[in-house]
């Protein structure tokens, strides 16, 4: 049983925890005076730490490679507002004395219920050339395995095991609804765009002990490894049109938005507009969502510093509790005055309503001040 998970750090903040990680990332660096230290980013399903050791450091540094699993003693606390591990003592840990589930976060969703959303997605395509690609995907094997159970990307958003696919549900949901808003945008073509946009993921990255990068996704990326396989699947749909084809190797390429981001093309038609901005949306959405659940323990209303973001967050249902906390409770309205049991006189209607005396047709009567009379 793990003793201690990461996002318990604030419970733990200056002192000795002893618990098993994942090394997530390891690098030996020299210290000013030249010798050795480990830098060593850990993790566990609840997020990841960064962590130091300074001693006795060449008698570790070949006893363990990344995605090893280590026994670790040390010291929690804080570096530039950042928690930190500093090493004592450490152990490489055997397989057989590990929880997987303890390391590799996952969806708290239905994968089968996600997948079948998917599915049922697909089944209103009404473009039967997109529709049967889609299909060709979702039966192949090994495909629709890894597809369920992949991060959609290593530690930006979604990162975690059937990230993907909980991401690719959301976008299917939001293509649906923008579609309906523009009704120019081909609903079939967004929503296959949507589901082969990162669907290289699945060899990019690797995911039985952490969240790294497979050799051919260093080399290729995302993008390219896309397109080799709607290249093998297009083979096996003989007439499939070849400008269909282009739009969907086009939004496959430009669905980063931007050259500096990895796209060698800017979107130029609706449906890849489109599709960057509500791809863009849902990464931001669920990377301030996983922000906040990780910070949640922490006092203020402000996150740490967001690297991808380049900005700290601000918690705004955190903010507005703290705020309606601080105000003073706002009194009762008064009771209404009950009505006049005894037709009012002329001198109480003048003191409660502002009323004038008038001659009509040789009658008296009040009028009241400021208000529309009532009809018969």
């Amino acid at each position: 049983m793990k003793e201690f998970f990461i996002r318990d750090c604030s419970q733990q903040e200056n002192k000795v925890i002893t618990s098993s990680f994942v090394v997530v990332y390891k690098q030996v660096k020299p210290k000013k005076t030249g010798e050795p230290y480990l830098a060593l980013t850990l993790g566990d399903r609840t997020g990841q730490i960064e962590a130091k050791m300074w001693d006795n450091v060449e008698e570790f540094i070949d006893v363990f490679e990344q995605d090893d699993f280590l026994k670790i003693k040390g010291l929690i606390n804080k570096y530039k507002n950042r928690f930190q591990l500093t090493i004592h003592k450490l152990r490489r840990m055997q397989d057989a004395e590990v929880d997987f589930s303890d390391y590799l976060p996952k969806t708290s969703k239905d994968i089968d219920e996600l997948w079948r959303t998917l599915t049922d997605f697909v089944g209103t395509f009404e473009n039967q050339y997109l529709k049967s690609l889609v299909e060709l995907f979702l039966a192949d094997p090994e495909i629709a395995e890894r597809y369920r159970i992949a991060p959609a990307a290593k530690t930006l958003h979604h990162a975690y095991i059937g990230g993907l696919l909980d991401h690719v549900v959301s976008l299917f949901r939001s293509c649906d609804l923008l579609c309906r808003n523009y009704p120019q945008v081909n609903r079939d073509l967004l929503l296959t765009g949507a589901f082969l946009h990162d669907v290289g993921k699945i060899h990019e990255l690797t995911y039985n002990r952490s969240f790294s990068y497979s050799t051919r996704g260093q080399l290729l990326g995302h993008m390219i490894i896309e397109l080799e396989m709607l290249q093998t699947k297009l083979e096996q749909l003989p007439g499939f049109p070849t400008d269909l084809k282009t739009l969907l190797e086009h939004l496959i390429i430009s669905h980063h938005g931007h050259y500096e981001f990895g796209s060698p093309k800017l979107p130029m038609f609706p449906e890849a507009l489109m599709l960057h901005y509500l791809d863009d949306l849902d990464s931001q959405m669920e990377a301030m969502r996983a922000r906040f659940e990780r910070e949640a323990t922490l006092d203020g209303q402000w996150t740490s510093y967001n690297p991808s973001m380049g900005r700290p967050l601000l918690n705004s249902a955190k903010f507005l509790r703290a705020k309606a906390a601080e105000e003073p409770a706002v009194p009762a309205p008064p009771e209404p005055e009950a009505e006049l049991a005894q037709p009012a006189t002329d001198e109480q209607a003048v003191a409660l309503f502002g009323v004038h005396e008038g001659e009509h047709e040789g009658k008296t009567e009040l009028a009241v001040v400021g208000t529309t009379p009532r009809p018969a």
